[in-house]
C-alpha cells in the first residue's frame, strides 16, 4: 500500500471515515453523534478531531458550508456524484443491466438503474444515472453504517474505478478492434454487487434465452426473497441468499434435473464456505472450483470469473455472441484459434468481449429510452 498510494492501511481507512462523514454531514441533517458512528469512528471526540484536521473545519461548520438544498435529505436517503475517469461508454453498461434485470429486484425507471442491496447491516436500494461527467447516484439505506459498502458496490458494479485509457490502447494495437474502440470507446465491463447472485443467476441462464432467464430468477426471489419496502418506484425484494437457496426442495424447482443438481450444489457449497466468490478470491483457483461443480463448463465458469470476481482478462471464446462477431470481422471463430488470437488483447479480455458484443442488435448494448 505505500508503495502503490503512498499511504498505509490505518491512514486509508481514517481518510474513507473521514469523507463518509463529510457526505453525511453536507447532505442530510442527521445529528452529529449518529453520523460519527456511521461513518465508523469509536467516539464523538476522535470524529470531531479527525474532521477538524482533515477538513480544517469543524463538523457544524461543514454543515453551515453545504449547500442549504443539500440538507433537507430525509434521513436514510443520500444524493452523491460517483466520478469515473473518462470516456466512459454508457450504453453497453446500463444496456446490460437493464435487459437482464430481474423483476422485483432491478429495475430501469425515469432514466435510473436501480436495485436492492443486501448489506451488513441491513438493506438498501441504489438508483444510478449516467451523466457526461459522473453517475448520479441515490441510496436509501435502512443503516448509514452501510453507506461506504454501498458505495464501493455501486462503484465496482459499474466498473468505475477501470483505466479506459490504457485499455482502450492495448485494444487498439489490434487492426480488428481498432475501428470498434474508435467508434465507441470508453466501454466497461458490466459487473454486480453481489457475487454469489450473480454465480446464481449464471446457473439460471444456462442454455436459456435471457428473458426465460429473468422469469426463472424472478420465481426463485417472489418465493424466498426478503420483502423491501420501495416508496419511489417498483422493487420488492432482496435476491435470495445462498443459506436461504440451500433450504429450497430441489423438487420445487421448475427447470431440468441436470440443472436442478448445478443450483443446488452450487448453493450448498456457497452457503458451507467452501466456495468463495468475493473480491479477495484468487482467480485461476476458484475457476477450478467452479469448473469442478457439475454442470459447470468453461462459458459458465468464465462469465463468473468476468462478472462476479472481476478478472480484467476473463474470456468467453464459447460465447455464440463472441463467435459471431470474431467471424464478421475476419478473426477464427473456433474457440481454440479465437483464444489463441485473443493473446494479443491480455490483460484486457474482458473488456474486448465487450467490443465484440457491441457488435451486436440485442438489447444489452443499448441504454433503455
Amino acid at each position: 500500500l505505500l508503495a502503490e498510494l503512498g499511504a498505509g492501511p490505518l491512514a486509508l481507512a481514517r481518510a474513507q471515515r473521514a469523507q463518509t462523514a463529510r457526505l453525511l454531514i453536507e447532505t442530510t441533517a442527521l445529528p452529529m453523534a449518529q453520523i460519527a458512528f456511521a461513518a465508523g469512528f469509536a467516539s464523538i471526540r476522535t470524529f470531531n478531531d479527525t474532521v477538524r484536521e482533515v477538513f480544517a473545519l469543524s463538523p457544524s461548520e461543514l454543515r453551515t458550508r453545504a449547500p442549504k438544498k443539500s440538507t433537507g435529505a430525509t434521513a436514510g436517503a443520500l444524493t452523491l456524484r460517483l466520478p469515473f475517469r473518462a470516456p466512459l461508454n454508457p450504453d453497453n453498461l446500463f444496456g446490460h443491466l437493464a435487459a437482464t434485470a430481474v423483476p422485483g429486484v432491478e429495475e430501469w425507471r425515469d432514466g435510473a438503474y436501480r436495485r436492492t442491496l443486501r448489506l451488513p447491516y441491513g438493506h438498501g436500494i441504489a438508483a444510478l444515472t449516467p451523466n457526461p461527467d459522473h453517475i448520479a447516484c441515490r441510496l436509501t439505506l435502512s443503516d448509514l453504517r452501510d453507506l461506504t459498502v454501498a458505495i464501493s458496490r455501486c462503484r465496482r458494479m459499474l466498473d468505475l474505478d477501470a483505466d479506459p485509457v490504457a485499455i482502450d490502447d492495448q485494444l487498439r494495437t489490434d487492426p480488428a478492434l481498432a475501428p470498434l474502440v474508435d467508434k465507441a470507446p470508453g466501454r466497461r465491463v458490466p459487473r454486480t454487487v453481489d457475487e454469489a447472485e450473480f454465480a446464481v443467476r449464471a446457473v439460471l441462464g444456462q442454455q436459456v434465452s435471457t428473458a426465460a432467464a429473468r422469469t426463472h430468477a424472478a420465481r426463485l426471489v417472489t418465493a424466498h426473497g426478503d420483502p423491501v419496502d420501495d416508496p419511489e418506484g417498483g422493487l420488492t425484494h432482496l435476491f435470495p441468499s445462498p443459506e436461504a437457496l440451500a433450504e429450497v426442495d430441489p423438487e420445487s424447482l421448475a427447470m431440468p434435473r441436470t440443472r436442478r443438481a448445478t443450483l443446488t450444489t452450487l448453493v450448498g457449497r456457497l452457503a458451507d464456505g467452501s466456495l468463495r466468490l468475493g473480491v479477495e478470491s484468487d482467480w485461476p483457483r476458484t475457476r477450478e472450483l467452479l469448473l469442478a461443480l457439475p454442470g459447470f463448463g468453461p462459458w459458465t465458469a468464465d462469465v463468473i470469473a468476468m462478472r462476479a470476481l472481476g478478472d480484467p482478462d476473463a474470456f468467453l471464446p464459447t460465447d455464440l455472441g463472441v463467435r459471431r462477431a470474431a467471424r464478421e470481422l475476419g478473426l477464427p471463430s473456433t474457440p481454440a484459434a479465437l483464444t489463441a488470437r485473443a493473446a494479443a488483447w491480455r490483460p484486457w479480455r474482458a473488456y474486448a468481449v465487450q467490443y465484440l458484443w457491441a457488435t451486436d442488435s440485442h438489447p444489452i448494448n443499448f441504454l433503455p429510452a
